[in-house]
């Protein structure tokens, strides 16, 4: 018996040091925002510098025309808080106008499914009044990564692969940048965008014209993005072009430089729930991140210490609970400034007591949100088999991981704690290369959120002007014994919360660390409607990592569920980071070779 270690393997360490920590989806924008905080910024400035590199080196899964949640611990301010990077509905986006153009639903790609784009607002406001450093300290890794070029990862090279003739054919800016030489590029390629590299270039340059002052700069840039010369570019797209989407036909956009002016990212409290000696933190009902806590409000119920964290009872319960709580986003999220939303009601006690009792022995197939009287309204159910073709459809909704545990890519998310104790967890996406076709001026392309609305009247999540659609983007963060404890995320549309929760009972009652808790294996369930298009379910549907034991697969199956199975290493792609006095842990998902965790 081997005494050189005797702790579980693990896909690689856990970690640990004093000085500071960062882990994303890519290892590129770790190093970035480590070396940022090398040069003296904050986990807030290292934040913004790993954001900006992960929109050049991971196109297919973010873009400067995306969308993005973050939530934060600043230790001056004392205190736990979400930024609201979700874009908006734009002011021409009403549910009239989409039926007029024969719409039943919000395309899953083009212009028609573009909001305010909501990531570069929401990175100045945390660099201005959270960090430290200058625009420039922040900006010039991701221009000169677009500039010079970046290794071109696999998965990127296979999304473009996929799309290649929706560009060739209907969107020739994006293959001007993506197909060079009209030839698919090979994993590997030192892959450069000069459009996007010149952009952020002349933002950096208008802003230092406002002289030395560090938000003044800083207020420049935000002209230069919101009522400059990219709010023009994007105005003039959206009029001028017409541009082919899934639905097979061809439509022009309803944003506006105007819907950009008007609009400025928001700070608010984040939502909470307390789990024994953790408070959970999540956005609010304008995002997926309250199943969460719905899921652990149900799960409180039931006694999962000792539960083998791969076995049959641990998974069904997970699943049931997750069933139940999807069921209720259907019914009741959306834009708290547009309508009320019972969340109080959803995540008390008396309301789980009485939705636990729907969890059985058995896998159920029933669609079953909650009720609670004059609110929420439901839109009839597709299951997969009434689904529809799509002109490109690999561009359609958020790409995350197939039914059968192929990773086609999904988005990013990064989490970062300084020496000083301060924390931050964001996941950034949407402005996918293969959302919306690429505006030659600027380099980049839009995003494609709002196909998360309903065009149903009535409806909490129904288009509207101003709206925010209900995004599944969905970070995390915890204090335990009411300290800031750990931050934690994973790009993958609806199976976000899947996997944020399972990994956090799995560090809860199987007591594992970062690393062991996302090298575990892993699971979803596809048994509600999908927030994309074509918004299709799959009921009963279990889909498991072929690493789960032979045993379990079959005591799930003998419970009823509707098990698939994927490779071995195919669900999820978290990344987690934790402080415990003056040590700071992190861990990164090792599925996909891309996330990387770093720290000294």
């Amino acid at each position: 018996m081997s005494n050189i270690n005797p702790d579980p393997f693990t896909t690689r360490p856990e970690i640990e040091g004093t000085f500071g920590v960062v882990t994303s989806t890519h290892w590129i924008a770790t190093a970035v925002g480590m070396a940022t905080l090398e040069k003296g910024g904050n986990a807030f400035d290292a934040g913004v510098a790993a954001a900006f590199t992960l929109q050049v080196v991971e196109p297919h899964l973010n873009g400067p025309g995306g969308d993005v949640p973050i939530i934060v611990h600043d230790m001056k301010r004392g205190r736990t808080e979400v930024i609201c990077g979700q874009g908006p509905a734009p002011a021409g986006a009403t549910i009239a106008h989409y039926r007029d153009q024969g719409l039943d639903m919000v395309p899953g790609t083009g212009l028609l499914a573009a909001c305010v784009p909501g990531t570069f607002e929401s990175w100045m406001l945390l660099l201005r009044d959270y960090g430290t450093l200058r625009l420039r300290d922040v900006l010039e890794p991701a221009i000169a990564y677009a500039r010079d070029g970046y290794p071109l990862v696999e998965r990127a090279a296979a999304t473009i692969a996929t799309v290649q003739e929706l560009f060739r054919t209907h969107w020739p800016t994006s293959a001007a940048v993506y197909l060079p030489d009209n030839k698919v590029p090979v994993p590997g390629t030192l892959f450069t965008n000069p459009a996007l590299a010149a952009t952020y270039q002349r933002i950096l340059d208008e802003a230092e014209s406002a002289g030395s002052d560090r938000d003044a700069q800083i207020e420049r840039a935000r002209a230069a993005w919101s009522r400059g010369f990219v709010a023009e570019a994007i105005d003039r797209f959206c009029r001028t072009q017409e541009v082919m989407d899934v639905t097979g036909s061809r439509h022009k956009g309803v944003l506006t430089a105007d819907d950009m002016a008007r609009w400025l990212p928001t700070i608010e409290a984040p939502l909470t729930y307390d789990y024994g000696r953790y408070t959970v933190c999540k956005p609010g009902v304008w995002s997926q991140g309250p199943v969460m806590l719905q899921q652990l409000a149900l799960l409180k119920g039931f006694e999962l210490d000792g539960l083998d964290p791969a076995g049959p009872e641990f998974i069904h319960l997970q699943i049931e609970a997750a069933k139940l709580a999807y069921a209720d986003r259907e019914k009741f999220y959306g834009d708290p400034d547009f309508t009320e939303i019972p969340i109080a009601v959803l995540l008390s006690d008396e309301y789980n007591d009485a939705r636990r009792k729907l969890i059985t022995d058995r896998a159920s197939l029933e669609f079953r949100p909650g009720s609670v009287e004059g609110f929420g309204a439901l839109v009839a159910q597709r299951t997969q088999a009434g689904g529809r073709e799509a002109v490109g459809a690999m561009g359609a909704g958020e790409p995350t991981v197939g039914r059968f545990g192929e990773v086609r890519g999904d988005t990013v998310h990064f989490d970062i704690i300084d020496k000083d104790g301060n924390m931050i967890s964001a996941t950034p996406s949407g402005g996918w290369l293969q959302s919306s076709p690429v505006i030659p001026e600027l380099g980049f392309g839009l995003g494609s959120r709002a196909q998360m609305f309903w065009l149903q009247e009535g409806h909490p999540a129904a288009l509207a002007p101003g709206k925010r659609p209900r995004t599944t983007l969905s970070p995390t963060m915890a204090l335990r014994d009411g300290e800031p404890y750990m931050a934690w995320g994973s790009p993958g549309g609806d199976q976000q919360d899947q996997w944020n929760t399972q990994f956090f009972l799995r560090h809860v009652h199987a007591k594992m660390n970062l690393q062991e808790a996302i090298d575990a294996p892993a699971w979803h369930s596809e048994h509600f409607p999908i927030s994309f298009w074509p918004r299709t379910s799959r009921p009963g549907v279990l889909v498991l990592e072929n690493r789960v034991p032979a045993a379990t697969i079959a005591a799930l199956m003998a419970k009823g569920h509707v098990v698939e199975t994927g490779p071995d290493w195919s669900e999820g792609r978290l990344t987690a980071a934790s402080k415990i006095g003056r040590r700071r842990r992190a861990a990164a998902n090792p599925r996909g070779m891309q996330g990387y965790a770093a720290g000294r």
